[in-house]
């Protein structure tokens, strides 16, 4: 078997992100980072942890959440909160997007940085402050749902 179809290679991969970022390597991490790099993005910790399990065997929610803390804390994982939505989790590729979500699936979709003068964009604050990032969501009807809506 090579080392893709074993699994060795992600766990190698995730060994080596988790080792660059100064964390400590563990099975649970390994298994975390794994899943949330080979999801589609946007799962839930439930989602994820459920993908861990699939390394690890069994993993509590609360390990769950301490891990996804911890890879968040470290910038390896960004953790959006959407309201009414539980807390996503996703790759940080540390390029400040946005996000879209569909009032009626509840889809959530990346919206490349929006640049421009509209709201909260140009934050007025003193100059004091230094602004990291902007978190700009996006509501509406996805194509699918937009196209099941009854005409009005």
């Amino acid at each position: 078997m090579t080392p893709a179809t074993t699994g060795e290679e992600p766990m190698a991969l995730a060994a080596a992100r988790l080792r660059t970022s100064g964390m400590r390597v563990t099975a649970q991490r390994m298994a975390m980072l794994m899943a949330v790099s080979e999801s589609a993005g946007h799962l839930d910790a439930d989602a994820l942890r459920e993908r861990a399990q699939r390394v690890t065997g069994s993993l509590s929610l609360q390990a769950t959440y301490n891990v996804l803390r911890a890879l968040t804390d470290a910038g390896l994982v960004r953790c959006t909160q959407i309201p009414g939505h539980p807390a996503r989790y996703e790759i940080d590729h540390h390029d400040n997007h946005h996000h879209f979500v569909c009032r009626r699936c509840g889809a959530i979709r990346d919206v490349e940085c929006t640049v421009g003068a509209a709201p909260c964009l140009e934050a007025q604050l003193p100059a004091e402050y230094a602004i990291q990032e902007a978190a700009v969501t996006f509501w509406g009807l996805c194509p699918d749902c937009r196209a099941a809506a009854p005409a009005s």
